[in-house]
Parts: structure tokens; C-alpha cells; sequence
């Protein structure tokens, strides 16, 4: 596996973020279009693809939300890739980039429809917080944070 720092004009990031988009529409439903304005790519400066034998499996992103902490957005693994920690990978190595650029906490939201994902933050040390900014009183949301 590589993973490879890009920007969000990449065309592997985003093709994988199409995918990703396609997905939540189908799990949102009705909702979708509330959380996608929320989720666009234009301005995403540190976005990373992870690779497998030269094929794009899965994406994520981090912007920055106050001087010291920054978003988690638009994390992704296709389906065939699931189950083998890559998740975990892309996390990583955004946590890392992240700390590389002087933030010290990580947020991020996600649905109570995406059981996987809340378990993935979890898993990696994400504690569930109140839910912040524009999905505050937003019932299907779930927002977590890491101290980096």
C-alpha cells in the first residue's frame, strides 16, 4: 500500500470521492442533500489516496476548523478493499500530516447510518463529543474528537 499526499483537483481523489458521494446518498436518503453542502471539495488543500498495486482505494481529508484543530472529511475505502485495516491507514496519515502542520485535536462527523465508520473512530481513540457547527440538533449525526 502507498499513500500519496494530494490535493482535492486530484483526479483518483476525486473519483473516489464520486463513489463515496454515491454511497452516502443511498444510506442518507432524504437527507443527503443537508450533509452534502457540507462536504464539498473545492478548497481541501491536504487531501491523501492510498494505492493498492496502482489502484485507488480509498481517500480522506483534513481542513482546518480553528487554529488548533482540523476536520476529518471525505474519508472513503471502496467496498472490495473494506475489512483490512485500511481505514485505519488513511487516519493515520492524516494525523499525522495534521500534527506535521502544528494542529493538536482532530473532529469530525458521521452518521448514525454508518455503523462502520463510528466504530473505525473508536477504535482509533475518537471519543463522541456534542455535536458542533452546522450539526448541532441534527439527530442523525454523530461528532467525535482526538486529542493529536
Amino acid at each position: 500500500m502507498v499513500c500519496k499526499r494530494v490535493t482535492s483537483t486530484h483526479p483518483d481523489f476525486i473519483t473516489l470521492v464520486s463513489y463515496l458521494d454515491a454511497e452516502l446518498a443511498q444510506r442518507d436518503g432524504d437527507e443527503h442533500a443537508f450533509y452534502h453542502q457540507f462536504n464539498s471539495i473545492d478548497t481541501l488543500q491536504h487531501c491523501v489516496v492510498l494505492y493498492h498495486e496502482s489502484e485507488a482505494v480509498g481517500c480522506g481529508a483534513i481542513k482546518t476548523y480553528d487554529a488548533t484543530t482540523v476536520e476529518v472529511k471525505r474519508m472513503y475505502v471502496m467496498p472490495s478493499q473494506r475489512g483490512k485495516g485500511l481505514a485505519t491507514q488513511l487516519l493515520l496519515q492524516l494525523e499525522i500530516w495534521a500534527k506535521e502542520l502544528d494542529y493538536t485535536k482532530c473532529v469530525l462527523e458521521t452518521g448514525i447510518r454508518q455503523p462502520e465508520a463510528i466504530a473505525l473512530y473508536k477504535k482509533n481513540g475518537y471519543v463522541q463529543i456534542s455535536n458542533y457547527g452546522q450539526y448541532i440538533g441534527i439527530e442523525n449525526s454523530v461528532c467525535f474528537e482526538k486529542l493529536l
